[in-house]
């Protein structure tokens, strides 16, 4: 791959550029200060006014609603793409087929066959492609690492991940495909495991260094939604690592309170924690006091660039979020996400700077019961999660071509390869 000289910012263009997208143009804008990036082009289906982009003072990126177009027009080299996630695969496709480098949102795609589409395009155009599962950068997932691997807490017996976010009711009127399965035949896949706390999945997933497709051995998962949506808003998912280690994560989008979301590694010695969006790692292990650090952080556009200019290492190139994907497909063909019991969740009083939200009962001490001791809500003894038989909110897919499953029922339904 030629590099791209140094002393020259890399041109890029940001597909969706509202919603989560405004973090990506201050991010840009801060890159853009350092000489690193050039934002010269927004792919928008409404064009971004004046007041959206004054923090880029003086010469405006041009926009478009057609993103090959305006990759074309603006001759950039490279491209972050924050769309609906119905949208990544073409996008990036479009963006392979014409050499440009990308920085493609979480989740990389809503089926399984779209990522290794995406793969594939990668793969044949050469480009880098970095998902952006920004947790991966921080400096405390190789400490952590290495603290594994000196034995600070013993055998490793599993990981666990929480987390419990608050989302109102608006957080699903924001958009039409937000909290949807599908739209029509296409697949959006938009549940609490695999967009708003996806991060916790595959940062669990990181550690356990099991993060390729070919690392999962199976997939369960437990699905339920309090809110009046297609999607789950309240799920657990208990992954099996081909090396025997469970990797759980139980989260909601219906807490009491929000609260930081976290991944345990769990040794026969002792205990890791991690904030992985504050970097925070606190280790608890026999015969020592908590010992308790905050990491740095390296961006993912950096990096990216760095890879361009400098031939650094992608953090996060797409390989390695296969086993997350495999999660996703899991979630995908999964049944329906069960209606939670109209008693196992209320309504907190309205007020006037908060719309209406619907909080599951107890749910932030259950997912943090999840996270502790790797099991499932059904496993748990909670009623709502143990109404079993067709009516049965979980499923497990064995990761890879295999022989036909055997598939033992009970209080979740579980697929194994035989």
């Amino acid at each position: 791959m030629p590099s791209i000289p140094a002393t020259t910012p890399v041109p890029l263009v940001l597909a969706g550029a509202r919603g989560h997208g405004r973090w990506h143009l201050a991010n840009i804008r801060r890159l853009q200060h350092q000489g690193l990036v050039k934002l010269a082009g927004i792919c928008e289906p409404k064009p971004l006014d004046e007041g959206e982009l004054d923090a880029f003072a003086g010469e405006l990126p041009e926009q478009s609603a057609d993103f090959g177009a305006l990759l074309d027009s603006t001759g950039a080299r490279a491209a972050i793409i924050c769309t609906p996630i119905q949208t990544h695969t073409e996008l990036a496709l479009t963006a392979a087929g014409r050499g440009v480098h990308l920085l493609l949102e979480k989740p990389p795609a809503a089926t399984r066959a779209d990522f290794e589409r995406i793969l594939a395009g990668v793969r044949q155009s050469g480009i880098a492609c970095q998902v952006g599962f920004q947790s991966f950068g921080s400096h405390a997932v190789p400490a952590i690492r290495e603290l594994v691997r000196s034995g600070a807490i013993g055998t490793v017996r599993g990981y666990g991940a929480a987390g419990a976010w608050v989302r109102d009711e608006a957080y699903y009127r924001r958009a039409p495909w937000a909290g949807r399965r599908r739209i029509g035949d296409t697949d959006v896949v938009d549940g609490v495991l695999t967009n708003p706390l996806a991060h916790a999945v595959a940062t669990a997933l990181e550690l356990a260094g099991s993060g390729t497709a070919q690392d999962v051995a199976g997939v369960e998962t437990e699905l339920f939604r309090a809110h009046d949506i297609e999607a789950d808003d309240t799920s657990c998912v208990r992954i099996t690592t081909t090396a025997g280690i469970p990797v759980t994560a139980a989260v909601t989008l219906c807490a009491e309170q929000a609260g930081e979301p976290y991944v345990i590694v769990h040794g026969d010695r002792g205990r890791i924690t991690f904030w992985y969006k504050q970097d925070r790692v606190l280790v608890q292990r026999a015969g020592h006091g908590p010992e308790e650090a905050v990491h740095g952080r390296t961006d993912l556009l950096e990096n990216l660039v760095d890879h361009l200019v400098r031939d650094a290492a992608l953090l996060v190139p797409p390989h390695r979020t296969g086993a997350f994907m495999e999660v996703v497909e899991a979630v995908r063909t999964a049944p329906e996400p069960l209606a939670l019991p109209a008693e196992a969740w209320y309504t907190p009083p309205a007020s006037a700077s908060a719309a209406p939200r619907r909080v599951v009962r107890g749910i932030d001490g259950l997912v943090a019961t999840g996270a502790d001791t790797l099991a499932l809500f059904s496993e748990l003894g909670v009623p709502w999660a143990l109404r079993s038989g067709a009516e049965s909110p979980c499923g497990v897919a064995a990761s890879g071509p295999s022989p036909a499953p055997e598939v033992r029922t009970g209080p979740h339904t579980e697929v194994s390869s035989s």
